[in-house]
């Protein structure tokens, strides 16, 4: 069944991702908050704990709050790779690594090992966001969605492979938005104001690999905080699907299509400083690819230069 709001879920995982961004922040302030250079028990302990009750009450939240507001039915699976041009999926993928990435990132300030970070920790995106895609399979509105699971996937697999290739992550995930025309002929859909937008409209949304160049050459001169960035995007989606009907009475004059960018970014985390303040503002906020120039291609066979694109 086609997916006719945004599901809830996007809202909750954007909200435990900026929890876990600032958890990740947190560690640079504070004699608590140092790393152990040796496996500290208690801290260990109270991790798992504080996972696995933060898990549970969002799970139990949104069969309550959500999911209960819908008919329930058997298990059953959809197919949804085809809607809003993918671009849910890359949510899912950014969703999954930073979920992960902050596991890990609290495993190593209790000292854990680097092997139990990355079965224990970096694991975490994947199989919170598997356990949300189980209830959607018991709703009869939703579904079990397998392209939302290799989503998942891919994003771990992407913090991982990296840790175990190079032992540090030398291409991120980043996100970028940009208002757009397209919430003002469905705000129900696309969002009634600036916040909601920044999660329902996917026309505004880009996503990007972001690589760190020094880290491929460390004996060069490239300043370490320079990063070369690959982006994706949509535009021309005010439904998931390409409703004919609907894009006929709401978009009758465009259709929706891909763009691919290339664009310089900066690693916040590699500027030397000695505030911590900064240091805590650079690492809460380096999810966010930073304004620079970009050049543009489009699936319709366009390009453009954009002197700043965000």
């Amino acid at each position: 069944m086609k997916k006719i709001l945004p599901s809830i879920k996007k809202i909750v995982l954007s909200t435990l991702l900026i929890a876990c961004t600032f958890q990740l922040a947190a560690q640079q302030t504070g004699s608590f908050w140092q790393q152990s250079d040796t496996l500290n028990k208690q801290r260990r302990k109270a991790v798992y704990i504080t996972e696995a009750a933060a898990a549970t009450i969002t799970l139990i939240g949104l069969n309550q709050l959500w999911y209960a507001d819908f008919k329930r039915s058997s298990f059953h699976t959809v197919n949804d790779n085809s809607e809003w041009l993918q671009m849910d999926k890359a949510g899912h993928v950014i969703s999954s690594y930073y979920i992960g990435k902050m596991g890990m990132s609290v495993l190593d300030w209790a000292g854990e090992s680097k092997k139990n970070q990355l079965i224990y920790g970096a694991t975490l995106g994947f199989a919170f966001l598997s356990a949300v895609e189980v209830l959607d399979g018991f709703s009869e509105r939703w579904g079990f969605s397998v392209g939302d699971i290799a989503a998942n996937a891919t994003g771990t697999g992407l913090l991982i492979g990296q840790e175990l290739l190079w032992d540090e992550q030398r291409i991120q995930l980043k996100y970028s938005f940009h208002t757009t025309p397209y919430p003002n002929r469905r705000p129900d859909l696309l969002g009634e104001n600036f916040l909601e937008q920044t999660i329902k409209d996917y026309n505004g949304q880009t996503y990007w690999l972001s690589a760190n160049l020094w880290s491929f050459n460390k004996t060069s001169k490239i300043p370490k905080w320079l990063n070369i960035a690959f982006g994706y995007g949509a535009e021309g989606m005010i439904s998931a699907d390409e409703d004919i009907f609907i894009n006929t009475i709401f978009l009758p004059e465009r259709k929706r299509f891909r763009q691919y960018y290339v664009s310089l970014d900066i690693d916040l985390t590699k500027i030397k400083t000695r505030s911590k303040l900064l240091k805590t503002v650079f690492s809460t906020i380096n999810f966010i690819k930073i304004p620079a120039p970009t050049f543009e291609i489009t699936s319709k066979g366009t390009s453009k230069f954009h002197l700043l694109y965000f």
